[in-house]
């Protein structure tokens, strides 16, 4: 990865026969020449109210890629989802040994970006019974599969899968994978571009490809699944009509929020910068997020590309500077522990451990580095009383963020 490039110049005050020269000028005029191209749109703001600190829950998990709840606001479990295949569930509250719920090692490629990398409860669990998952398979596809879980209490039954889809991944990076269901029911599947560097077939533009976007699925109707008919771009010619959203390059991480509904898309940058958009809850679809034309707010690769003002920006972004290299999403905090948090947009880096949130007042969206950590923060998930949490990956430890106030 290239990292951002930002050069701070001291001013250099020189005493010469007791005659001090001051070069301010001189050196304001490099910073401003070397730092051009490397501001991010939103600078991160250091505040301390509210500060966050992580509260640890518990370790013992494997490579861990998802942290979901179920829908049933009385059921307290976290669902842990493992790189390799596994799926294990624990209750915050005790110290009960985590129980095996899912265990698909037998199907699932693992490894770099690829393994079981989703699930999704279906709005209607605790009646139906029904999970869904996204994994790469054996022979490098992506696949989003449903099962059907016979007892609440009990595991998920491996024979009852159904595919829904299996897409073709040509690289073995960039694959997103995240499922999550809308407040409108639907199931909403997020898609990087396919990988290698710079989308060199630039998929993520093309719409009659799946990759590098977001697709909106009806489950319930239609066999595998139906199209919803408000999607953006259905009957189109040339034009998949399952794309909700599209111009992302791996968005890791979707999520959306409790109280508005609005939808959260963390996309990891090619090399020097991260992001993060918001789809407002009234949105239509047919976003386009810029990639590959845009990484952030900044030009990647222009040919073919249209105006800017045809892409949509950003919310927040930030640069490869402290060791930053790739942005892990998160949730809007909704819970009743930690007032001060309520409606911030928490989220973090993999590669530094850093955590910010964003938030928005007068129309302006501000990102606050909220707690420097020693994680690989790979994940974050949100229990049914909108309690925040996150994985750290190499250690596979779960921890819950807190008001360092508290």
């Amino acid at each position: 990865m290239e990292h951002g490039d930002i050069h701070r110049r001291h001013i250099l005050w020189l005493a010469i026969g007791g005659i001090v020269v001051v070069l301010v000028a001189l050196a304001a005029a490099v910073f401003l020449v070397t730092r051009k191209d490397a501001v991010p749109a939103t600078p991160i703001v250091t505040l301390h109210t509210p500060a966050v600190q992580p509260s640890f829950v518990r370790s013992g998990f494997n490579a861990p890629t998802a942290i979901v709840a179920p829908p049933d606001v009385s059921d307290k479990r976290l669902f842990v989802v493992e790189q390799a295949g596994q799926i294990r569930s624990f209750t915050p509250s005790d110290q009960a040994e985590p129980q095996a719920f899912l265990d698909i090692r037998q199907k699932v490629l693992s490894g770099g970006e690829m393994g079981l990398l989703g699930l999704a409860f279906h709005p209607n669990y605790r009646q139906n019974g029904y999970v869904y998952v996204n994994y790469i398979d054996k022979g490098q596809n992506t696949v989003i599969a449903r099962y059907h879980v016979p007892s609440q209490a009990g595991a998920v039954d491996t024979a009852s899968e159904k595919v829904l889809l299996t897409l073709k991944q040509p690289y073995t990076n960039h694959n997103g994978g995240d499922v999550v269901f809308g407040p409108d029911g639907y199931l909403y599947v997020a898609l990087g571009d396919g990988g290698s560097g710079g989308d060199p077939e630039n998929r993520a533009q093309n719409k009659d490809s799946l990759l590098g976007k977001i697709l909106r699925l009806d489950v319930d109707k239609g066999d595998p699944y139906g199209i919803p008919p408000t999607n953006p771009f259905v009957g189109q010619a040339g034009t998949r009509p399952e794309i909700w959203a599209y111009g992302l390059r791996n968005p890791w991480r979707i999520s959306f929020d409790k109280s508005t509904g609005d939808l959260y898309i963390a996309d990891v940058g090619q090399g020097s910068i991260e992001e993060i958009n918001v789809q407002r809850a009234a949105s239509k679809g047919g976003e386009n997020y810029g990639w590959r034309c845009f990484e952030g707010t900044h030009a990647f690769k222009l040919d073919g590309c249209g105006d800017a003002t045809q892409y949509v920006q950003p919310v927040v972004e930030y640069n490869h500077d402290e060791g930053r290299c790739s942005v892990t999403g998160g949730y809007v905090y909704r819970g009743s522990k930690n007032p001060a948090l309520v409606g911030n947009y928490f989220y973090g880096d993999y590669c530094n451990g850093q955590l910010f949130y964003a938030s928005q007042a007068d129309g302006k969206w501000t990102q606050t580095l909220a707690a420097k950590t020693p994680y690989s923060i790979s994940t974050f998930g949100q229990g049914s009383d909108g309690e925040v949490y996150f994985a750290d990956y190499k250690t596979g430890s779960l921890y819950r963020l807190e008001d360092a106030a508290n």
